[in-house]
């Protein structure tokens, strides 16, 4: 399984960035997509989830600190999962990995990680 990541960048406060993540190797409809984060000096986060198409519905989980501002979708046709995310701000300013894997929310550190796609927001 290879997770590849894209999308990431350097933004204004207050930008939109979009970041998208191709799975290979596997149906990713049946698992769990998801995004990660790991800001300079702090631990990783789990930001958002998606569970699969099937046999779930494709249910939701956002962290508190990105509610309202994040969106994460899937295209199974692509093997895609996406993280639109507006109203950035410094504190979201990290390595988002794409991750895939079980369920959604994962109770446990999903198996499959991307490498990571590096997002700054500028004040």
């Amino acid at each position: 399984v290879q997770l590849q990541a894209s999308g990431g960048g350097l933004v204004q406060v207050g930008g939109s960035l979009r970041l998208a993540c191709v799975a290979s190797g596997v149906t990713s409809e049946h698992y769990a997509l998801g995004w990660y984060r790991q800001a300079p000096g702090k631990e990783r986060e789990e930001v958002s989830c998606i569970g699969s198409s099937d046999p779930d519905t494709g249910k939701t989980y956002y962290a508190d600190s990105v509610k309202g501002r994040f969106t994460i979708s899937r295209d199974d046709a692509k093997n895609t999962v996406y993280l639109q995310m507006n109203g950035l701000k410094p504190d979201d300013t990290a390595v988002y990995f794409c991750v895939l894997d079980g369920v959604c929310p994962y109770i446990v550190p999903p198996v499959y990680w991307g490498r990571g796609t590096l997002v700054t927001v500028s004040s």
